[in-house]
């Protein structure tokens, strides 16, 4: 499989080594953690972290007593990932992953899917996560919403920015994602019925959806509440008190859809 170069060239620049550490990301991070840390099996389960970057979450999922390989198309992911404690880390397409059938017990994948603008694609990613674990296993998938580019041009200013508003808006439309920016992020954002859809055609089950940062990442003061521990877990708490209501859903950045194999 042939990795976009505009997509390789943009993770290539470095910035997934400390973006979930930074800002209203780290939101981001610590919902993923809180969600999965209720839906993975206990340690020592065997997670296969499929395009898991330089490892943000595999760090973590180690650390925790999991046995933990990740697989990513990123050279340069694949070095950092490679030096943490308890992970295993080699290069690989979420699309043919180098692993036997029911190697693993869970296959997260929280990130391929932001990037792979065919469907076919999608769904080939989907059915080879579900190849890859046991029967009864978990599949964890990230997607991006598809409101989020216009949520986030407003957040940020961009949206009064001809060439960024087209970006954004092109986005709401087809669910492609092209930044105006050289070097800047390409991606799809879903729609929420076509994560449900998807997961059907890879022969996967209905998953159950968390929206994972709710309405508070566009909040102008997310990063106080992050960085006060008292207040993030406030944070985090409300979050998850409504990460399953149908109507807010679409509002988050990110979701994670849960399904068993």
């Amino acid at each position: 499989m042939i990795m976009d170069p505009e997509v390789s060239g943009y993770y290539e620049q470095g910035g997934e080594l400390t973006r979930l550490q930074r800002g209203r990301n780290r939101l981001e991070y610590w919902r993923t953690r809180d969600v999965l840390g209720r839906v993975l099996p206990p340690a020592p389960a065997r997670v296969l972290d499929v395009g898991g970057g330089t490892g943000a979450h595999a760090e973590w999922l180690a650390a925790e007593g999991y046995e933990v390989e990740l697989i990513d198309p990123v050279p340069l992911h694949v070095r950092e990932a490679s030096a943490l404690p308890g992970v295993s880390a080699r290069l690989g397409d979420a699309r043919d992953l180098p692993v036997p059938s029911g190697r693993a017990d869970v296959a997260l994948l929280l990130g391929p899917l932001y990037h792979l603008p065919e469907r076919a694609d999608r769904v080939r990613a989907l059915a080879e996560a579900k190849r890859a674990v046991r029967p009864g296993g978990s599949v964890v998938a990230a997607f991006i919403s598809r409101y989020a580019g216009v949520h986030d041009g407003v957040y940020r200013g961009g949206l009064v920015d001809e060439e960024y508003r087209r970006a954004d808006y092109l986005s709401l439309e087809t669910g492609v994602m092209i930044s105006p920016r050289p070097g800047g992020f390409r991606g799809y954002f879903h729609d929420l019925e076509e994560i449900l859809d998807e997961f059907a055609d890879a022969g996967l089950p209905r998953p159950d959806r968390y929206g994972l940062e709710g309405a508070f990442w566009l909040y102008g003061d997310v990063d106080d509440w992050l960085d006060d521990d008292e207040r993030r877990e406030l944070l985090l708490d409300a979050a998850r008190r409504l990460e399953s209501e149908p109507s807010l859903l679409g509002v988050s950045g990110h979701l994670l859809a849960v399904a068993t194999a």
